[in-house]
C-alpha cells in the first residue's frame, strides 16, 4: 500500500489516500475538495470509499461534496455520530465559515472491521480518548491514528465533546505494543514511529 498525503483547510489536517494500484480510500477528508479531486486524477486512481477517523469537522468538511462526486460510501464509527451531525455549528464556532451538511454515513465502523482497498487491508481499531469514536487504521507496517497521537509525543485535545484523557491514556499504550518500526500517520503534522513515540510515554 502507498500512502499520499495532502494538507487540507484552515487547520492544516492531513488528509490520506490509501493506494494500491488503481484503487484508493480516502481517509479524513478534511477540506478542499477540489486539491483532493485534482491530486486523484493526477495519481490516475479509482476512490472506493472515504472515512473519518473521528468526527470532528476539520476531518470531513470536504466529505459530502466527495461523496458526491465519486459516489461512494462514508464511514464512521456511530458513537461519533452525534459530533457528526454538529459539524455546521463546530465549524462555524471554530472558524467562522458557513459549511455543508455532513454526510450521511453509509455504514459504521467498529473495532475488528476490515476495509479493502486492492490487495491490501486496513483493520479498524478502536482507539477512544480523543472523542468516544476515534478509530485508528492498521495496514501492514502503517497505522492512522486520526488526532490520537501526534509526532514528537503529542496528544489529541480531550476538552472537547466526547474526550476522555483515561481512554486516551489507554488507546495510546495499545497503539505503542506494535511492532516498532510501524510508521504513525497521525491526522496533523508529521508521520512518525511507534520506536520515536515510546521515549515520549511511560
Amino acid at each position: 500500500m502507498k500512502v499520499k498525503k495532502l494538507i487540507v483547510g484552515q487547520l492544516q489536517t492531513n488528509c490520506y489516500l490509501a493506494i494500491y494500484k488503481d484503487q484508493c480510500l480516502i481517509i479524513d477528508p478534511g477540506d478542499d475538495a477540489d486539491y483532493i479531486i485534482s491530486t486523484i486524477k493526477d495519481l490516475e486512481v479509482k476512490p472506493i470509499g472515504l472515512l473519518a477517523t473521528h468526527g470532528h469537522f476539520d476531518h470531513l468538511l470536504s466529505a459530502t461534496e466527495l461523496k458526491l462526486a465519486y459516489n461512494i460510501p462514508f464511514y464512521l464509527h456511530k458513537a461519533d455520530l452525534p459530533i457528526l451531525k454538529r459539524t455546521q455549528s463546530t465549524a462555524k464556532h471554530f472558524t467562522g465559515l458557513s459549511v455543508d451538511p455532513p454526510p450521511k454515513a453509509d455504514r459504521f465502523l467498529k473495532d475488528g472491521d476490515i476495509l479493502r482497498v486492492g490487495k491490501s487491508e486496513l483493520k479498524v481499531i478502536e482507539t477512544p480518548g480523543h472523542t468516544q469514536g476515534s478509530i485508528s487504521l492498521k495496514g501492514k507496517g502503517i497505522i492512522f491514528v486520526g488526532d490520537l497521537i501526534f509526532a514528537g509525543g503529542g496528544v489529541g485535545r480531550t476538552d472537547l465533546q466526547g474526550g476522555n484523557t483515561k481512554l486516551l491514556d489507554k488507546s495510546i499504550k495499545k497503539i505503542l505494543k506494535l511492532p516498532k518500526n510501524t510508521i504513525i500517520y497521525p491526522g496533523h503534522g508529521e508521520e512518525t514511529t511507534v520506536e520515536e513515540e515510546k521515549k515520549f510515554f511511560k
